[in-house]
């Protein structure tokens, strides 16, 4: 069993995340930036809810402290994607450093993936700009990651665009590192199978690891 810090615990996918965890007998600390909106996420022997901010090096060391692994599902709408990504690339590679966690997970966007070698879905002429912008977040937070002097173990899971909490759930994923895999389309449920599984048994080190059906 291991204890397992959640950054954005009350989205969807944090949610699934959490859930699939505590199916697993992990121990989960779900971070939000208001616990009192997310009291029933809590379970008295499992699940502890706890008020952090992804972008603060101090708020992440401290929740994360005692963990062996953390998932990064946050966002921010309200701030520009470049801005908050790469802040919270940055708090995390520090932060849990400091508290002595050796695994990350943060979760990427498909439009960053290649659909022939050199061609990501963003660079589509065609493709809209205010889109291309959010994906430029993940573009900047990627090679953050990439380029930090850091003993972190991180990986960047990237769902296709079609994620869908109402779909159905089946264990199940297709993967490819980089590139646009499979049916286009996923569960939360089983993106979670996807995160908890990089957890117990890594696999996939420093990379952008597409998940798909």
């Amino acid at each position: 069993m291991s204890r397992i810090v959640i950054f954005g615990a009350g989205g969807r996918v944090g949610r699934a995340a959490v859930a699939e965890a505590v199916r697993r007998g992990h121990t989960v600390t779900a971070v939000v930036r208001d616990p009192g909106k997310y009291r029933e996420l809590g379970t008295p022997d499992a699940v502890t809810v706890v008020r952090g901010d992804a972008t603060d090096a101090e708020s992440v060391a401290a929740v994360a402290a005692g963990h062996d692994a953390a998932v990064n599902a946050s966002a921010r709408l309200d701030l520009p994607a470049e801005e908050y990504f790469t802040a919270a690339a940055r708090a995390l590679v520090e932060g849990l450093g400091r508290a002595g966690v050796g695994r990350l997970l943060v979760l990427g966007i498909a439009t960053t993936l290649e659909v022939s070698p050199g061609v990501r879905v963003m660079d589509d002429p065609l493709f809209p700009a205010e889109y291309r912008l959010f994906s430029q977040g993940h573009v900047a937070e990627f090679e953050l990651l990439r380029s930090a002097a850091t003993d972190l173990d991180w990986l960047m899971v990237v769902p296709p665009m079609d994620l869908n909490a109402e779909a159905e759930a089946t264990g199940r994923y297709r993967g490819a590192v980089g590139a646009v895999v499979g049916q286009g389309r996923i569960s939360h449920a089983d993106l979670a199978v996807a995160l908890l599984d990089e957890i117990e048994t890594p696999q996939h080190h420093r990379v952008q690891w597409a998940v798909s059906h």
